[in-house]
């Protein structure tokens, strides 16, 4: 026997295969192992909606609020600074300024913008209103999968659905407490606003209305920790959460859990600017329309930089800080239908699976060692080692197996052993016309070679296709099909190759064609 270098790769491959396949194998406490998908281990299925109208409202709160701070910055004088749903409106008092305004404002997309006796209108396009919406449904779904990428759970499914619809399926969710923590995390907001008190007006807070407060340009927020404390605070926010670079937990001097958040540069400056002007007064840092906390201005303060205090548990505080991490959702989602999937089905589908796997691949070896003798023991060999290698890619990139994904197995088990069996007829069929034994090998890898390679590329693009624009269960399916393509095309072509090749010298000796490849002569 002669040792050739596609045997050496071949028994590489193997080794590779079993070293990472033993974690997902044997459940082994460390190594990275394949988890299994909600199909299998059970889990959460939610479907959920998108309020784009509030997107559109944000905006536009968004941009009076860059009005109103680039006014303060450039001293200009502004006066009945409104918005509503789609429009911004306001009046310059000095017609020197226009220049500035107007320059300032041609900067702002999607906007038509007009102007009477100095005052301007701003008002968001129709296109832009429909892009807001779109872009709002494309960030939730970004943003929900950065939260559950953050909160731990693997390869959770995010993916739209219809026009504004989100599917979402989280595995290995089982208890009530975890459900609720998910959708928690799912559906807060997470919208830091930084707003002024109304200091001249907050003492009279209790006896106005919502229209009272509208009619100064300011609305009542709750206090977190006890709603009956209430807060006067101006409508158009000093900064929001759009400016947030980084959030993390952490505690005060009291060990109590708290938020620390950093802004950007422009949120820094717009911080410390306002801070500068109002020394003496307060600051209320509102969260999803609650004030957590509403500190004196003692001095300016720069570095952008702040904290939220509240009465958090520590794991309170870190889903806290993730959703602010991951940014504010543009427009609030709300849950439309929720399914549990219990882990009693993923275990049925688990065994039925498994019994179809193993039934296949038993019968698959069967057929192979009495049709093909010891050619077809060498083919089992490249099967089994396909197998491990698949499951060792699996395990080693984390990836989800689903249901569709251990079809994909099943049906990479077949495709493996039918490259060998597009081999093995190769070499039979010439040996059948009396070509020595290494013409018969190597014409009969060459001549296999076209149908093998146009069999599975061909499929492997149809699995790269599918993998792009499929979901969930279909890109399982996809990548499953995938490694197992590229796998066999190792084991079957140059493993079984290579050990050929090694044995050539054996088989040419001992003319028993019938005991290496079942047949006669």
């Amino acid at each position: 026997m002669k040792l050739n270098y596609r045997v050496v790769i071949f028994a590489l491959a193997i080794v590779f295969g079993v070293v990472f396949s033993v974690p997902s194998l044997l459940q082994t406490e460390g190594g990275k192992k394949v988890t299994l998908g909600l199909d299998l281990q059970g889990g959460l299925h939610m479907l959920l909606g998108v309020k784009t109208d509030e997107a559109t409202k944000s905006r536009i709160k968004s941009i009076a609020a860059s009005v109103k701070h680039f006014a303060q910055r450039n001293d200009i004088l502004i006066d009945a600074l409104t918005f509503d749903a789609t429009t911004v409106t306001f009046e310059y008092l000095d017609a020197d300024d226009a220049g500035k305004i107007n320059e300032f404002l041609s900067a702002v997309e999607g906007a038509e913008i007009t102007t009477q006796k100095q005052v301007v209108t701003l008002k968001l396009t129709p296109q832009e209103i429909e892009k807001t919406k779109q872009d709002a449904i494309n960030q939730a779904i970004e943003t929900i999968r950065n939260r559950l990428d953050q909160f731990g759970l693997a390869e959770p499914v995010v993916a739209r659905q219809g026009d504004e619809k989100i599917l979402v399926q989280l595995a290995g969710i089982k208890t009530q407490e975890e459900e609720q923590r998910a959708r928690e995390l799912i559906s807060r907001a997470a919208k830091l606003e930084l707003m002024a008190v109304d200091e001249d007006r907050n003492a009279r807070v209790y006896n106005m209305s919502g229209a009272d407060a509208a009619a100064y340009g300011d609305v009542i927020l709750p206090d977190v920790k006890n709603p009956e404390i209430k807060y006067l605070v101006r409508e158009i926010p000093i900064l929001d959460g759009g400016m947030l670079t980084d959030a993390a937990m952490g505690f005060d001097q009291n060990n109590r859990p708290l938020i620390n958040f950093t802004l950007n540069a422009e949120g820094a400056e717009i911080f410390g600017d306002f801070t500068g002007r109002n020394v003496g007064k307060r600051l209320a840092v509102v969260l999803d329309g609650k004030v957590y906390s509403a500190p004196n201005i003692n001095e300016r303060i720069g570095g952008g930089s702040g904290q939220i205090s509240g009465n958090y548990t520590v794991m309170e505080a870190k889903d806290l800080a993730i959703a602010l991490r991951s940014g504010a959702l543009l427009a609030p989602i709300y849950l439309m239908e929720k399914r549990s999937v219990g882990p009693s089905l993923g275990a049925d589908s688990i065994q039925a699976s498994l019994v179809a796997l193993v039934g296949g691949f038993v019968l698959v070896i069967v057929f192979m060692i009495f049709y093909y003798r010891v050619a077809g023991i060498i083919a089992n060999i490249a099967l089994v080692a396909n197998l491990f290698i698949l499951l060792a890619v699996m395990s080693l990139f984390g990836a989800t197996l689903t249901l569709p994904g251990m079809a994909g197995i099943v049906l990479t088990v077949g495709m493996a052993v039918d490259a060998n069996v597009i081999i093995s007829e190769r070499i039979r069929e010439l040996i059948y016309e009396g070509k020595s034994m290494h013409k018969a090998i190597e014409e009969g890898y060459a001549n296999a070679m076209r149908a093998i390679l146009d069999a599975n590329i061909t499929t492997l693009i149809a699995s790269v296709v599918l993998y792009a624009y499929g979901t969930g269960a279909i890109k399982g399916f996809a990548i499953t099909m995938s490694i197992g393509i590229l796998a066999s095309m190792l084991t079957a072509i140059l493993g079984t190759h290579g050990i050929y090749q090694m044995l050539e010298s054996k088989i040419a000796k001992s003319k028993n064609n019938k005991f290496w490849f079942g047949i006669k002569g």
